[in-house]
């Protein structure tokens, strides 16, 4: 069946169209984008979307989503994944490698690859380690990871310690064409950590997560990717620091980019005083110095993307004492909505957030999405900017339940997502 999607206002970052348009989907493809109400919309074999009060924008891309398939089938699967991503209006995921067994091989790449092919209800790329076993100690078979379809590199969920081993990941990286995602944290300093390192840990007596421990490994990495020349990307930036030395970095025109996460954004350390596990993550919530630092970051371009870093984890270990409690949160459903809170709030232009969740993220892996032409697939996503939802856990698709922000009131109503001509999730469903 065809689409019309008629009444909306279409936003375009990547051509920077800004308009009221009708979008005219055949085949899969956009076919046609016309000036406003003049579709026609009698047609054979066509469904006609009304989008009056509705933004189109192109298909959203989260580039840091952990599906825990395989090996993890309890926490989440790429099926159940998906169809999170696409009711929080994501039509293209990149899976991290943590999987059991790790993602270090064009087996565990080939694999994920087919059964995104059959379950998934988006895009689903898989990252691949850039170390065997996410051990840290040897670069992985980078070029053939490459060939099996991963799009990027990483052994996010732990640090790559020792700096030669780093040196020669990145200097593979740049031979293959693959952008290196680091996550930063000297394990030497946040060792035994449960939240950020400062008065509230002081007070709910917690061993702290100093900033320092991301700082210094961004530091590392900013130098010897200066050397090598090679792109990396950092993953969840969470302090002051970080968004500093990533600016300057960007301005010596070292090849760096950067992604914060929607929770990195809303929330502080002040949140745990009542020792909530759903709060902790890693990196863990800091100061309110450091949202400011990372919200200015998006608005100036230093930071491109925004990634949910969807962590999903059964009850069994997060409903734990503090201390051993799983860190990770489920993301995937509230990202728009809370990005979308950052706009209401007046601290980020709604096209900056629109681009940060399209272009920006597609900008950094260089992947043929996160735009609204004549002739590409039709990865679309329809929301109601001024209308608002309160974030459920009996309606969450994800399997696990991991959130802090269950009853929350949220702006920016996921209508429709569109992947490949086809809705994939519709909020009058």
């Amino acid at each position: 069946m065809n689409l019309i999607i008629t009444g909306g206002r279409i936003i375009d970052p990547a051509s920077k169209l800004d308009k009221h348009m009708d979008l005219i989907i055949e085949k899969g493809k956009i076919a046609a984008l016309i000036p406003g109400g003049k579709a026609l919309r009698k047609r054979s074999n066509t469904k006609v979307i009304d989008a009056k009060g509705c933004i189109l924008a192109p298909g959203f891309i989260d580039l840091h989503v952990h599906l825990r398939e395989p090996g993890f089938e309890h926490k989440e699967t790429i099926a159940t994944g998906s169809h999170a991503a696409v009711a929080g209006g994501f039509t293209t995921i990149c899976c991290m490698p943590n999987t059991n067994p790790v993602n270090d091989n064009q087996t565990v790449t080939s694999y994920i690859i087919e059964q995104a092919r059959q379950k998934a209800a988006c895009n689903v790329l898989p990252i691949g380690a850039a170390t065997k076993g996410l051990e840290g100690e040897q670069p992985s078979e980078i070029g053939e990871l490459k060939m099996a379809g991963a799009v990027a590199i990483s052994d996010d969920g732990k640090c790559i310690q020792n700096a030669d081993v780093t040196r020669r990941v990145f200097e593979y990286s740049k031979m293959f064409g693959m952008v290196m995602i680091c996550h930063a944290e000297d394990i030497s300093l946040s060792a035994g950590g449960q939240m950020h390192e400062g008065i509230v840990a002081t007070e709910l007596g917690l061993r702290g997560m100093p900033a320092s421990a991301e700082e210094v490994i961004v530091a590392r990495d900013i130098i010897l990717a200066k050397h090598i020349g090679n792109h990396i990307h950092f993953a969840h930036l969470s302090t002051k620091g970080s968004v500093e030395m990533v600016r300057k970095a960007k301005a010596e025109g070292i090849s760096v980019t950067a992604e914060a996460t929607p929770h990195h954004l809303t929330l502080t350390h002040e949140s745990l005083y009542d020792y909530g596990t759903h709060f902790k993550m890693n990196p863990p919530l800091r100061t309110k110095s450091d949202v400011d630092a990372l919200i200015e970051g998006l608005s100036d371009g230093t930071i491109d993307a925004i990634a949910t870093d969807h962590a999903p984890h059964e009850n069994l270990v997060k409903e734990l004492e503090f201390d051993r409690a799983a860190f990770g949160i489920v993301g995937l459903e509230t990202a728009f909505g809370l990005t979308m809170k950052l706009v209401k709030d007046g601290r980020l232009n709604l096209l900056r957030a629109v681009e940060l969740l399209t272009t920006g993220p597609a900008s950094v892996l260089n992947l043929p999405y996160g735009k609204i032409s004549i002739g590409s697939p039709a990865d679309i996503t329809v929301f109601d900017p001024n209308s608002y939802f309160v974030f459920n856990q009996q309606q969450s698709k994800s399997k696990s339940k991991n959130s802090p922000f269950y009853g929350w009131k949220l702006p920016g109503v996921i209508k429709y997502t569109i992947f490949q001509g086809k809705i994939a999730y519709s909020s009058k469903v």
